[in-house]
């Protein structure tokens, strides 16, 4: 169960990485504001997702501490 909760937690966190990328780009091209502002929702929500998941995986791991 953790393994599957720590790859989970990779993908969300690359794919907070990837809409950061794609909205820095837009940003710099001068790019709709509307499609920044939806982007960086995108990435907020993203983000809760993923330390809900880190905060998860955490716990059921022990976070680190020996068994």
């Amino acid at each position: 169960m953790s393994t599957v909760l720590t790859y989970i937690t990779l993908f969300v966190m690359g794919c907070v990485a990837i809409v950061l990328v794609r909205g820095l780009f837009n940003m710099v091209r001068g790019g709709s504001g509307n499609k920044s502002n939806q982007l960086m929702q995108l990435r907020i929500v993203l983000q809760a997702v993923a330390i809900v998941l880190i905060m998860l995986t955490l716990w059921v791991t022990g976070g680190g501490r020996p068994s």
